[in-house]
């Protein structure tokens, strides 16, 4: 690579990494104006009223509810006091938009567990980021060339909903037959697994919630 192409790659990066920043900024301040209009509206104030009260013009205060501007810290503070509620409740539309994970049909990431050498496909349709438990939603295929594989054990607590196919699912010492529509919400520490596939093909949801070791 040329020097050139170089730096040439370098703006675009830097570009992108500004576009992305901007449009956070964006976000934030839309955000903020919903949560400004929703905690208004629902003291029955008009703009003037809040204005008033927040020390700022009715203008000001239009533009932040449109997402417009970015209001300052002080500015936050005062229409929080004139709202009524605390100020991290003006940033709650914000943080509601996060952790949002949209998976196209056939598009699950796939991920190699225990069981995957044993004809189970499994398909991650989502993650959660920074909190202090985890959620893994897989959905398990299993085919002609599975396997039974009753030996599962982990952490946390599992859900299975049944879409296609028959099987009897072994939890500990019991065998529980499972056909489309059916459901299974256990300890998953005690050990699990398909112990034999009645009818193929096989396709099921599994979620498993766990404490985060992070």
């Amino acid at each position: 690579m040329s020097k050139s192409d170089s730096e040439a790659l370098n703006i675009n990066v830097d570009e992108n990494k500004a576009g992305s920043e901007q449009g956070s900024v964006k976000a934030l301040e839309v955000a903020i104006g919903r949560q400004v209009r929703t905690f208004r509206k629902r003291l029955n104030l008009t703009v003037a009223n809040v204005a008033k009260q927040a020390q700022l013009s009715s203008g000001m205060l239009s533009k932040i509810e449109n997402g417009l501007t970015s209001p300052s810290l002080a500015t936050l503070s005062a229409l929080a006091d004139a709202l009524h509620v605390p100020v991290t409740a003006l940033f709650r539309g914000y943080e509601e938009q996060r952790d949002v994970t949209v998976i196209k049909a056939g598009e699950g990431l796939p991920i190699e567990r225990r069981g995957s050498g044993a004809g189970h496909e499994y398909q991650l349709l989502g993650h959660t980021i920074g909190k202090p438990y985890t959620i893994e939603p897989y959905l398990i295929t299993l085919s002609d060339i599975s396997e039974v594989f009753p030996v599962f054990q982990h952490s946390g607590t599992e859900l299975i909903y049944m879409l296609e196919g028959r099987v009897n699912y072994r939890h500990g010492d019991k065998n529980h037959l499972l056909e489309p529509g059916d459901s299974m919400f256990f300890d998953a520490e005690a050990s699990h697994g398909p112990d034999e596939i009645l009818e193929l093909p096989c396709r099921y949801l599994s979620i498993i919630v766990s404490q985060s070791l992070d």
